[in-house]
């Protein structure tokens, strides 16, 4: 049976590989606007998370930067040598990594039983000790460092590349 990672199965599998990490419940939010007005950056940076298909959907990419930073998609595809990017499909959404609009995160990535979306992370985000992603559910907010998040990706089999947006 397929492992699925939501909301509890994050924070689950951040106890036992002993991860720290702070976990922030809230209202559901769909934006960094919303993000911003429910004062959850408050806590920390949130990062803004895309997940981007190539032109003959063949290839994804799962984007995340800091929530404050803007992804000109053109230059962004030519710096990854892809054909023209757009956004995936809710379909293709719950197909790769197991979630809805709005709940896009880099641990989402989990659920990706194909191991086939590359992670794509700005390379600001090295070293960040408190890195703001959603545990594949907009309700809550997970801070943990920008090291571990990696691990758990690399660990999972995905392919990570850090570019600089």
């Amino acid at each position: 049976m397929k492992a699925f990672y939501g909301k509890q199965e994050i924070y689950e599998l951040l106890e036992t590989k002993g991860i720290a990490y702070e976990k922030l419940e809230h209202e559901a939010v769909y934006t960094m606007e919303d993000i911003e007005k429910s004062g959850i950056t408050d806590k920390g940076r949130i990062c803004k998370n895309l997940f981007l298909r190539d032109a003959k959907g063949k290839n994804h990419y799962l984007v995340t930067v800091m929530g404050d930073k803007q992804v000109d998609m053109k230059l962004f595809a030519e710096k990854i040598g892809s054909t023209r990017l757009s956004f995936a499909s809710a379909e293709r959404l719950m197909k790769y990594l197991g979630v809805e609009q709005g709940c896009v995160s880099p641990l989402g990535i989990l659920n990706d039983e194909s191991k086939s979306v590359v992670m794509i992370f700005d390379e600001d985000l090295q070293g960040n000790k408190a890195v703001g992603v959603h545990p594949n559910d907009n309700t809550a907010s997970v801070w943990l460092a920008f090291e571990d998040l990696c691990k758990l990706i690399e660990e999972h089999g995905n392919e990570i590349r850090l570019v600089k947006f």
